[in-house]
């Protein structure tokens, strides 16, 4: 049986976006059923609105589902991109979080692989602790984290952050496409352990 994937994003210009694309294919090329799901947008609509780049983004992802907690609860393993908001996670990510309380509380979260991205406006924004705080989440749940480390030398190669795949804004490099590729399928192959 395949293993179930959710990636979960949430993206304001589109790099994370990209990130969770890329996880998606990598994902459904190593043999899981995967859900595309993007977190929805909190902040209020006149601040959107007053960025061009945000606006076009927000319409450019209409097609993509928003996250329910019923898309964390069916999977065996999610894969998370969130930008970094000053060292951690952005609230949009958080907001969704927030509303899987009554599955926590139910064990629904537990035993379910977890890996996770990120991405900030500077090399030393803030990546590790976006993705330490994404995993301090996870250990909440019972949930397996499944880093890169530096089990690969696309991990030699990306900037080298053990926790997961972490860049600056912009178009995904293939060296980035690549880690996110590995990141993902390494994802895969310890959800299928875990729930086989």
């Amino acid at each position: 049986m395949s293993p179930k994937i959710t990636v979960l994003f949430y993206s304001t210009y589109g790099t994370n976006h990209a990130i969770a694309e890329q996880a998606a294919r990598a994902a459904e090329e190593a043999g899981a059923e995967v859900r595309l799901r993007r977190c929805a947008e909190t902040a209020p609509q006149a601040v959107v609105d007053g960025q061009d780049a945000w606006r076009a983004q927000l319409d450019k992802m209409q097609d993509i589902p928003e996250a329910k907690p019923e898309d964390m609860e069916w999977a065996d393993g999610y894969f998370i991109s969130a930008p970094t908001r000053f060292g951690v996670a952005a609230s949009q990510f958080r907001t969704f979080i927030d509303t899987l309380g009554p599955l926590w509380q139910s064990g629904a979260l537990a035993n379910k692989a977890i890996t996770a991205t990120t991405s900030a406006q500077n090399p030393h924004g803030g990546q590790e602790t976006t993705l330490q705080s994404i995993y301090v989440t996870a250990m909440h749940w019972g949930a397996i984290i499944v880093p890169p480390g530096y089990a690969d030398g696309v991990k030699f190669e990306d900037g080298g952050n053990p926790y997961g795949y972490s860049c600056e804004p912009g178009p995904l490099s293939d060296t980035g496409k690549n880690s996110v590729a590995y990141q993902a399928k390494r994802l895969v192959e310890y959800a299928e352990k875990i729930s086989g």
